[in-house]
């Protein structure tokens, strides 16, 4: 029998890089996702919504993305948002027209035919639900997120597909909104939503978003197939998690590495390297247990000189000390392989910092993050204290620059998670970057 040539045949190198957020979010995705998109040729967002913030600043101008992947601030790079979003078109259009206004391109953007879509009574669903809790609030951005991706499990969505075809978005809402209004109506008391005051509104959209909208699952598998450098976009963090995070003060989404692969129709293999971003303290906005926070002095400090305030609600972060159980534990879920540490230099002029390495709860030491959200809260950190520096590294851009602390601190986070680092940004400014190991892709 005469072997098939099929095993000899060269198989293009994939060239793929997924980032994604290491904690509770807010971590500094955008300023690293746009270091890396000026080498790649494609950016492709997989989850969330417009809940999501990313603030990239480029010489004097700050850009707030919330959609858009910050691949679009690069000229030739096409940029993708995935089927494992939720997309309010109104909010989109917005972005769009205003980034537009702003001199810059943004014909390469495409939408999966099968992300689904926020609608009105989304928004309202939300927030109702958030007032109804009550004193246990989850801390929701109440922009819809959760009731469309619920629509969504429940098979009773809509789609871009069907968005941007009006019979078929019209048929839809006919059938679709009379369930929800009578919800709305029955239960919190609202008076629900005009059909012709969604279909007036979204129409448009529709026909305005229409030849952006493909299957750009095909799109993406070609691009990787054929070689070209794809950037993987995360929003959100890994504790955020629908499944891993602190259940249930978590978005509504897979934010960690795996869900870029159902949320953009990719297989596993086409990942190459995954690299988390990881904050040089830890942040949280919204409600939920936080081990290492700092409600004093400490915490205000990195509050103020990090700029901690969400970028989507605008509301003040809460601020403590590095955690390495959560790290270890978000490079677990991810298989990280490489830390990208943002805001090193908030961390300059601090006599001491300090570095979570285990837990004591309920009377026992673990080194592992609990499942169950009361174990969780009775977590006391276990601190290595480490020297602070005096030096203001802000910019600084080769190792060599930084205090002999700063790279004791770095190798502390190295040791404790078993993860190398990367890259370390200095600054918000897209040069205060330092490259630990090389080119990534």
């Amino acid at each position: 029998m005469e072997l098939s040539c099929c095993g000899k045949r060269q198989k293009p190198e994939v060239k793929s890089l997924a980032v994604t957020g290491a904690q509770w979010g807010d971590e500094g995705k955008g300023k690293i996702v746009d270091y890396l998109a000026s080498r790649a040729h494609v950016v492709a967002r997989f989850q969330g919504g417009n809940n999501a913030g990313h603030t990239v600043m480029i010489g004097s101008e700050t850009f707030k993305m919330h959609h858009l992947p910050v691949g679009l601030l690069y000229p030739g790079v096409v940029c993708i948002l995935g089927n494992g979003m939720v997309i309010n078109p109104p909010v989109l259009v917005e972005e769009l027209e205003g980034i537009q206004s702003r001199g810059w391109d943004t014909s390469e953007l495409y939408i999966s035919d099968r992300a689904h879509v926020i609608l009105p009574f989304h928004l309202v669903l939300d927030q109702m639900e958030e007032k109804y809790r009550a004193d246990k609030k989850i801390g929701t951005t109440g922009l819809g997120i959760g009731p469309a991706y619920a629509d969504k499990a429940c098979r009773r969505g809509l789609r871009m597909i069907d968005l941007v075809k009006p019979e078929r978005f019209k048929a839809w809402l006919e059938e679709a909104l009379p369930l929800q209004n009578n919800y709305l109506q029955q239960v919190y008391g609202h008076p629900g939503i005009s059909l012709s005051d969604i279909l007036n509104r979204f129409l448009p959209l529709g026909e305005q978003l229409s030849s952006r909208v493909t299957d750009t699952s095909l799109m993406l598998n070609g691009y990787l197939k054929e070689g070209y450098r794809v950037l993987f976009e995360g929003s959100q963090g890994g504790f955020l998690d629908l499944d891993h995070g602190t259940y249930p003060y978590v978005t509504s989404s897979s934010t960690t590495a795996g869900g870029a692969c159902s949320g953009l129709g990719i297989g596993p293999h086409m990942i190459r390297e995954i690299l988390g971003v990881i904050k040089a303290y830890t942040t949280r906005v919204g409600e939920g247990p936080f081990p290492t926070e700092e409600l004093g002095e400490t915490g205000e400090r990195m509050r103020h000189k990090g700029a901690e305030y969400g970028t989507t609600t605008g509301r003040p972060r809460r601020c403590g000390w590095f955690d390495a159980v959560m790290g270890r534990y978000s490079a677990r879920l991810n298989g990280y392989t490489g830390w990208a540490v943002t805001k090193l230099d908030v961390l300059s002029g601090l006599e001491k910092i300090k570095i979570a390495t285990a837990y004591y709860s309920n009377g026992n030491k673990t080194e592992h993050f609990p499942s169950l959200l009361e174990d969780i809260y009775r977590c006391e950190p276990i601190y290595e204290e480490l020297p602070g520096w005096e030096m203001d590294i802000q910019g600084v851009q080769s190792p060599d620059q930084l205090p002999i602390e700063a790279r004791q601190y770095l190798k502390a986070i190295e040791d404790l998670t078993g993860v190398a680092i990367d890259v370390v940004s200095t600054g918000p400014e897209r040069e205060q970057v330092i490259v630990m190991r090389g080119e990534l892709f």
